[in-house]
């Protein structure tokens, strides 16, 4: 299969993995190195270089020079934009509660049994 090339794609799949999810909450605490950013995980410095790649890829993060040390740093417009495709749903599935929550209500109507919250 084809990587994805639309922005949302890339960032839906560079989130898909737990470990660059964990890299991305540590990024959110500020800047790190590559060996800050291996230090948690038992994978190879290569394999954590292979995630920032696809987070780089995604636009999720970026890598400055600043003399010896390349510190990467957590990019937001990807969440953004992608909390921005999320909350157009946020109106159906809201809908979809209160329909169940009205049919529990209806369905539990006179049941004594019933649990009052």
């Amino acid at each position: 299969m084809p990587p994805a090339t639309d922005p949302l794609s890339q960032t839906l799949a560079a989130l898909a993995d737990p470990t660059r999810r964990a890299i991305l909450a540590r990024l959110a605490q500020g800047e790190a190195n590559v060996n800050e950013l291996a230090d948690p995980f038992a994978i190879s410095l290569p394999a954590i270089s292979r995630h920032l790649k696809v987070l780089e890829t995604a636009g999720l993060v970026s890598r400055s020079r600043t003399a010896q040390w390349r510190p990467v740093k957590l990019e937001g417009a990807p969440l953004k934009d992608l909390a921005t495709w999320v909350e157009h749903y946020r109106q159906f599935w809201d809908q979809s509660f209160d329909k169940m929550d009205a049919l529990l209500k209806d369905l539990t109507k006179g049941d004594p049994n019933a649990r009052k919250n």
